[in-house]
């Protein structure tokens, strides 16, 4: 049986569109985006940031604190602020969700989010990730873009390969210290304090994850980071509508086409989701049939191979990440 099967909870994508979707259904006006560096001026065109949530690759090791990987920071037993641990497969992406929105003061949430926020307050972590892995409407928005696959080689005693496990944690600001929260650690884990000039608490996380993935092997690829951030269409909005009031065309012009981007990523992020909600593996059966009928097959294959190894190569170019989680 697959973990799937055994959790009710499915693979989630490392991609912002679906993070975003996951926050729209939560009634959370926030976004998330992409983070392909941490130098101060990236941060700064996506502030204000609540939150940064970073995939890596576990590596099992016998000292959980050493290795690639591993975190430095010391345990907070007495975290007084929302941590639920994680208690199924695969459910990491939407646990450091709501590790995240959990502890973002004043945010609007739809009527399921808050009543399940305010029923486990004051719980123990393990009892928090029992109740919030047990909302049938929270797994239901957490599957609904990531669909479960039609085809199963589970029965066929095929020869087993090692799977790479990848996992969600959460880093943000709590109380004058950045904190990791980490479903799968006993505490959260504090990071220690940050000034509130300059950049705040992002110059110390930055350190922290940056500190963090040097722990890997030169050149890894083995982690993405997105950033959980205010929705900057509504400030877009109010900003043209004042730049016009002013005349000021040439800053209208900038925040126009910034406007523009803004939309046209939405609209790639839905038309993405459109395609993750659908199971095309009858389509895809009835296609593969029909150039194998034809003898096309081996050449839409090496196509195929070529067109995969160039969207590989640009993912590596920007520092992206086409894993999914564990």
């Amino acid at each position: 049986m697959s973990d799937e099967e055994q959790s009710g909870w499915q693979l989630t994508e490392s991609d912002p569109g679906v993070f975003t979707e996951l926050l729209k259904t939560l009634g959370v006006p926030l976004i998330v985006d992409d983070l392909y560096s941490l130098d101060s001026e990236t941060l700064a065109t996506l502030k204000p940031i609540h939150a940064l949530i970073f995939l890596f690759k576990w590596v099992a090791t016998g000292d959980s604190d050493t290795g690639p990987g591993s975190s430095s920071g010391a345990y907070d037993p007495e975290f007084p602020g929302f941590f639920a641990h994680q208690v199924v497969n695969n459910a990491c992406a939407t646990l450091a969700v709501l590790n995240g929105i959990g502890n973002i003061p004043s945010l609007p949430t739809g009527s399921q989010l808050q009543e399940l926020l305010s029923f486990t307050t004051g719980m123990d972590p393990q009892t928090r990730g029992l109740v919030v892995t047990s909302a049938d409407w929270l797994r239901e928005a957490h599957n609904s873009l990531s669909p479960p696959s039609a085809i199963s080689l589970e029965g066929l005693n095929l020869p087993r390969k090692t799977e790479e496990a990848y996992h969600f944690v959460v880093y943000l600001p709590y109380m004058g210290a950045v904190y990791e929260l980490d479903g799968l650690k006993p505490h959260a884990v504090r990071h220690g304090g940050f000034s509130e000039q300059g950049e705040g608490w992002l110059k110390t996380a930055r350190e922290v994850i940056e500190a963090r993935i040097n722990t890997y092997p030169m050149g890894s690829l083995e982690f993405s980071l997105l950033a959980l951030r205010d929705d900057p269409l509504p400030s877009l909005q109010t900003q043209i509508q004042k730049a016009q009031q002013a005349g000021n065309k040439a800053v209208e012009h900038d925040l126009l086409a910034a406007l523009a981007n803004e939309n046209s990523k939405r609209e790639r992020w839905a038309f993405e989701n459109s395609l993750r909600r659908h199971n095309h593996v009858g389509l895809i059966h009835g296609l593969l049939t029909s150039l194998a009928k034809s003898g096309k097959l081996s050449q839409a294959e090496a196509k195929a191979k070529e067109a995969m190894k160039k969207r590989i190569e640009q993912r590596r170019a920007r520092g992206g990440d086409m894993d999914e989680d564990d």
